[in-house]
């Protein structure tokens, strides 16, 4: 009983771990994003300064 105990929250640690690798390269990769279209904007921003 202790030894499946031990093996369930140890699985749910690497899972809670997956999790938290994947959000964060998630909200890196908005970020990027973000940038990107702010880039694109200051872009356009002076090429269409007179």
């Amino acid at each position: 009983m202790r030894k499946n105990l031990s093996i369930t929250l140890a699985l749910l640690a690497l899972l809670g771990g997956a999790a938290v690798l994947g959000a964060c390269n998630t909200i890196a990769g908005a970020g990027q994003d973000v940038s990107a279209t702010g880039d694109a904007v200051t872009r356009t921003a002076k090429q269409t300064t007179p």
